[in-house]
């Protein structure tokens, strides 16, 4: 019986560099490699991608996931423009709906000091996160089943992260619901969009008043090799300001 050959993911080690100003070492490129096999081989019984030519995946999986989060990579972390996260010695991260694993497990290979939450509803995809982190050697990242509104209701998650994920997961203004209860007061969450509209902007301004956000900026970009639209959204988790009662 002859054994099927997966194809290798390109490196794209130029790009990395000239788009995020970060390329993978040795060792997390291979953790890329394992991780688009184990992706397409699950997809023979879970419905996890499309996307699964290694050019695309490479793009739409790899390089989307960590554009998100470009500014925590190493080289650009201490950029004063890129705003602030608290200074703690492990961020806490989570992926709302995350999936087949993206952004959070390329985030996690990439920045193997954050802690990251895989979270997600159905539990067939969260059966298979299971079996992946031990295969990828991943230690900095943990799976959750659940909704986020019910996650976001237990005190040890409730306001509990530094960093918020959603990609792929509905309108804006859901996106903002699902993620602010779970930011820490000065969190960030990172809104993985397409096209944006000034609609869809008004619309979030609306929601996010009420739960204590604000847009910290809208970053538009094409990807790098099928010149395809993008935006990245940046929410802010507002610290609010209570009158003290008088007595």
């Amino acid at each position: 019986m002859n054994q099927i050959t997966m194809p290798v993911l390109p490196q794209m080690n130029e790009l990395w560099q000239k788009t995020v100003n970060w390329q993978p070492d040795q060792s997390q490129q291979q953790q890329f490699q394992r991780l688009y096999e184990l992706i397409v081989e699950g997809n023979r019984s879970l419905n996890l991608t499309r996307i699964t030519e290694p050019i695309d995946f490479w793009e739409k999986h790899l390089w989307d996931s960590l554009r998100g989060i470009a500014r925590l990579l190493p080289a650009n972390h201490n950029s004063a423009e890129n705003g602030e996260l608290p200074a703690e010695s492990v961020l806490k991260a989570i992926d709302i709906g995350t999936g087949g694993g993206f952004p959070g497990l390329p985030i996690a290979i990439a920045l193997p000091h954050l802690s990251v939450t895989l979270l997600d509803s159905t539990r067939k995809k969260i059966t298979f996160l299971d079996t992946v982190l031990p295969s990828l050697g991943i230690e900095n990242a943990v799976t959750l089943l659940g909704r986020s509104d019910e996650i976001a209701r237990l005190p040890h998650h409730k306001q509990a992260y530094d960093i918020a994920l959603l990609r792929a997961v509905g309108a804006a203004s859901l996106c903002a619901k699902c993620a602010l209860p779970l930011l820490k007061d000065g969190g960030l969450a990172v809104l993985y969009r397409g096209n944006w509209t000034v609609e869809e902007e008004t619309e979030l301004q609306s929601a996010i008043e009420r739960l204590g956000g604000t847009v910290e900026s809208v970053e538009a970009f094409t990807t790098p090799t099928s010149q395809g639209p993008r935006h990245c959204v940046y929410l802010r988790k507002v610290v609010k300001q209570f009158e003290r009662p008088t007595r």
